[in-house]
């Protein structure tokens, strides 16, 4: 049997312990599962994303670009 890109339904609320989408987002968002998101149909855990923070991997955090603001010098 082929394994989908995404948990399924029952995988989610095994994970969770919840059935609600809105509930199981904030717990997989507390367990790390950043990329877990609620789309048209439900809630997405893509199956990678999932296998790398059960197995530790960490996404590096991008760091943030601030922009430089400069006052005219003619002002």
């Amino acid at each position: 049997m082929a394994t989908s890109l995404t948990l399924s339904k029952e995988e989610l609320r095994d994970l969770t312990g919840y059935e609600q989408p809105s509930k199981q987002l904030a717990e997989l968002h507390r367990r790390g599962f950043h990329r877990a998101y609620i789309g048209r149909h439900g809630l997405v855990l893509e199956r990678a994303h999932y296998e790398a923070v059960c197995q530790g991997a960490t996404e590096k955090a991008k760091p943030k670009v601030r922009p430089i603001i400069r006052t005219p010098a003619h002002a």
